[in-house]
């Protein structure tokens, strides 16, 4: 339910809207004010999704609500004055600018508008929700060890030894013997870091120090490079 609120000095504009309003599905007009300072005492306890603010009122007009409120909401000035859409504009909060007295049709245009604002932003929100997960998912990695759910900084880890039917995930602060399979953990790790090099061996690349015939040194351990695997970890690499 999107949450409108009006301002305005005149009685009989709020109650136009508020009937225009009451015809909308989804729509919730929770108060009306006849000043702005009324509307912020209010706002500063409540939140709102869209407000329908007139522009010339006594003592403070819907441009001095504008620049004192934090965060706004959704804006649409509703005014007899034509003059002030350009300045108007140059707020990001305002939707739309409607002159009184207000047709039933550009009225409706004007809920379009708000209702597509209000789909970009959630769905920007969605995207942006998304990549803070999937970054977070491409930064630690949970294990189980005893009943017992550890986290890992995948940065952190240098390689990973397959033994027999448990794997050694040795990292630059401790090691950790998982009971699972080898291939299962290099479904979990960015690929862009992380290359099996050997039947038995995950490598972090990032953490290579130099490579010697058939063998990688990494920290202080020198790890096997299978035959097949070598090529792939020749385009891996940035070579000159």
């Amino acid at each position: 339910m999107i949450k409108c609120i009006i301002i305005d000095d005149e009685q009989m504009s709020r109650e136009i809207l508020g009937v225009m309003l009451s015809n909308v599905k989804d729509f919730d007009l929770v108060a009306t004010f006849p000043d702005a300072i009324e509307a912020i005492k209010f706002l500063n306890k409540n939140q709102v999704d869209l407000i329908f603010l007139d522009i010339h009122m006594p003592s403070f007009s819907g441009f001095d609500f504008v620049q004192t409120i934090k965060n706004p909401p959704q804006i649409i000035f509703v005014t007899i004055d034509e003059n002030f859409a350009k300045d108007a504009f140059e707020y990001d909060c305002i939707v739309d600018y409607l002159v009184k007295p207000i047709q039933e049709d550009r009225f409706n245009r004007s809920i379009n508008r708000v209702m597509k604002k209000l789909v970009k932003e959630t769905n920007d929100d969605i995207l942006v929700n998304s990549e803070v997960i999937k970054q977070k998912s491409n930064s630690e990695i949970y294990v189980n060890i005893n009943s017992r759910l550890i986290k890992i900084d995948i940065d952190t880890i240098y390689t990973i030894q397959a033994q027999g039917d448990y794997i050694n995930i040795k990292t630059t602060e401790t090691n950790y013997v998982v009971h699972t399979q080898l291939k299962k953990i290099k479904e979990k790790l960015p690929a862009s870091k992380f290359l099996q090099i050997h039947r038995s061996h995950i490598i972090n690349t990032d953490k290579i120090i130099d490579i010697q015939d058939n063998t990688v040194l990494i920290a202080k351990e020198i790890i096997p490079i299978s035959k097949q695997n070598r090529a792939v970890l020749m385009k891996h690499l940035n070579l000159l």
